[in-house]
């Protein structure tokens, strides 16, 4: 599968990146341009420090509008009565079309057997290899987003966003750990706000089976310069190597809190 990346590391640590990927697949939009605008841009290059840490690294190079991999396969909302987008997204974020109509339940049928079902089992073997090793090992669902998508919520995104299901796919003292590491940065931050996580942290946490699972929603202005209107000649900007001299220090004690909690 050359669009699934695996790097692994013998850490009790997963850091997956469902949304870093550009790849179309081939499939029909209005707009290639806007098909890709809502990736989660760079966002391996903001945690290239990872490896060293001896975490495994886990990513699709496919786009999140050929298949968001971590939307339910079922295509419910994990977010009822709040804008969102879908599994196979029909918008962007802001709501302009992507594709000229729905797309037929056999193509969807597809997309989700050749993409998001396999990347989960990665996801999945990863946590058991890691498993047979370590009584607890930690699932970090690493993203980013625009600082403003007025659609989806007001204002300016906190620059961390702590997702955790309520509570559910980890341990207390996890969430805690990480959201300490935030507020000690001085940045702001906020936990099960906005974004309380994906599929990834609601299916595979798993507290009680020494698995634990964390959303980090980064708002990315903490890595790059966000232009107020993003066009298709601004956007996106690369990485900011000052700003990413501030960031990528805090996130490297937020990914160390993580190991201390596994006990490595």
């Amino acid at each position: 599968m050359d669009w699934l990346t695996i790097q692994r590391g013998t850490a009790p640590l997963i850091v997956a990146f469902p949304h870093g990927g550009t790849d179309l697949a081939g499939c029909g939009f209005g707009s290639e341009w806007l098909a890709r605008r809502d990736t989660d841009w760079w966002i391996d290059e903001v945690y290239d420090f990872a490896r060293d840490m001896g975490a495994t690294l886990v990513a699709t190079d496919i786009s999140r509008s050929v298949i968001d991999a971590n939307r339910d396969p079922s295509g419910a909302s994990l977010y009822p009565g709040m804008a969102t987008t879908g599994l196979c997204p029909e918008t962007t974020f802001d709501g302009e079309p992507l594709i000229p109509a729905p797309l037929a339940e056999g193509e969807i049928a597809h997309r989700r057997e050749t993409w998001h079902a396999p990347y989960h089992a990665a996801l999945a073997a990863e946590m058991e290899r890691l498993r047979s090793i370590y009584p607890r090992v930690v699932l970090y669902d690493a993203h980013s987003i625009r600082s403003r998508v007025p659609r989806l919520f007001p204002g300016e995104l906190p620059l961390f966003n702590i997702g955790t299901n309520d509570g559910r796919s980890c341990a207390p003292e996890l969430e805690a750990a990480v959201a300490t590491v935030c507020a000690a940065s001085g940045e702001s931050h906020v936990v099960n706000g906005r974004f309380k996580g994906g599929w990834t942290t609601r299916h595979h946490g798993d507290p009680a089976r020494g698995i634990h699972a964390v959303q980090m929603e980064l708002a990315m202005r903490g890595y790059l310069a966000e232009p107020a209107e993003p066009t298709a000649e601004n956007w996106p900007p690369r990485p900011d190597p000052r700003r990413l001299a501030h960031l990528q220090p805090i996130l490297k004690r937020v990914l160390s809190a993580c190991l201390a909690f596994a006990g490595e």
